[in-house]
């Protein structure tokens, strides 16, 4: 079984303020999709960024076999929403939801101060049929790092600006990591060491980044340390990042200003973890991921093929 989770990047259809400008660009972008898709062949796939719903039936129509989707009723702004491709497999869908926990008070979102009361883009969670169990899988699409101003800007008029808007941004991504840390806590059950978990998805910031250790739930055991194999009481509230077993040199899923950076990720449950044969970004069997470098206009790739991003993946042995 290989999971997998990948930024689609802006996935519209042709013309509105998004999408590619004409037919003969979408096409290409699709093209360059479904290779990667056909060539990675996940079992189940989490992706974000998806504008048109259309658009994501289209790419599964260049693929070949039985594929099924879901997608998340919940849309930012942009319509960009999260959903899952899986191959032969119906999912269920089990959750989908934008809500805060009841005891998380809204948080600011920008300068005329309007509470933000839950999170931008839904997640969506869904259960297909596994090997020996069943699989709970969870798919996010945490607040952007990219700062936007008022007025549609995305360079700040002074840096008091941009810092406020950083915390802004902040603000929300930790909320946003609290309401899905509350999801995974409902799809775990307590029972981590008996059910097999997945959260696939953007977060938008790296491994030890603060909004990304609120999704592991209790300290200790990390791959890589000497807790990693000793069983404890938290093995069964735990989710453990991926990211160590993927090799250094591929460690990154995106390049921002020139600099490589692991903001996607698997992160998975006790009966996961430790039946974890490969992990990876871009392809099995390639070399590290060859991506463009983005900065802070996001226009600049309108209509570009492929994705910006590459795939995270693991594959799971029975």
């Amino acid at each position: 079984m290989l999971l997998a989770t990948w930024n689609l990047e802006n996935l519209y259809r042709p013309g509105g303020p998004f999408g590619p400008k004409d037919k003969a660009a979408y096409e290409a972008k699709l093209a360059a999709l479904a290779s990667v898709v056909t060539e990675l062949g996940p079992t189940l796939l989490g992706v974000q960024e998806v504008g048109d719903p259309e658009a994501l039936e289209d790419l599964a129509g260049l693929l070949d076999g039985d594929w099924h989707l879901a997608l998340s009723e919940h849309a930012d702004s942009r319509g960009i929403r999260v959903g899952f491709l899986s191959r032969g497999l119906v999912p269920e869908v089990v959750a989908d939801t934008t809500a805060f926990p009841d005891l998380l008070r809204p948080v600011q979102g920008d300068d005329d101060g309007e509470p933000v009361t839950r999170a931008g883009r839904g997640f969506l969670a869904v259960r297909i049929s596994g090997p020996t169990a069943p699989l709970t899988a969870a798919v996010c699409h945490l607040k952007s790092k990219l700062l936007s101003y008022p007025g549609g800007r995305f360079q700040p008029r002074d840096e008091g600006e941009r810092a406020r808007y950083g915390a802004y941004a902040l603000y929300r991504r930790a909320a946003e990591a609290t309401a899905l840390r509350a999801l995974a806590d409902e799809l775990l059950g307590g029972e981590g060491r008996e059910r097999d978990v997945a959260v696939l998805g953007d977060l938008n910031d790296e491994v030890q980044a603060a909004t990304t250790q609120i999704l592991l739930g209790p300290p200790g055991s990390e791959i890589g340390t000497p807790g990693f194999g000793q069983p404890d009481r938290g093995d069964a509230t735990r989710l453990w990042d991926v990211a160590p077993l993927i090799p250094a040199d591929r460690r990154y899923s995106r390049v921002t200003s020139g600099r490589r950076e692991l903001i996607d990720h698997v992160l998975v449950s006790h009966r996961l973890v430790h039946r974890i044969t490969e992990a990876g970004t871009g392809l099995p069997g390639a070399g590290a991921p060859r991506l463009p470098s983005v900065d802070t206009e996001p226009a600049a790739r309108r209509g570009a093929p492929g994705s910006d991003h590459a795939p995270v993946w693991v594959r799971v042995g029975a």
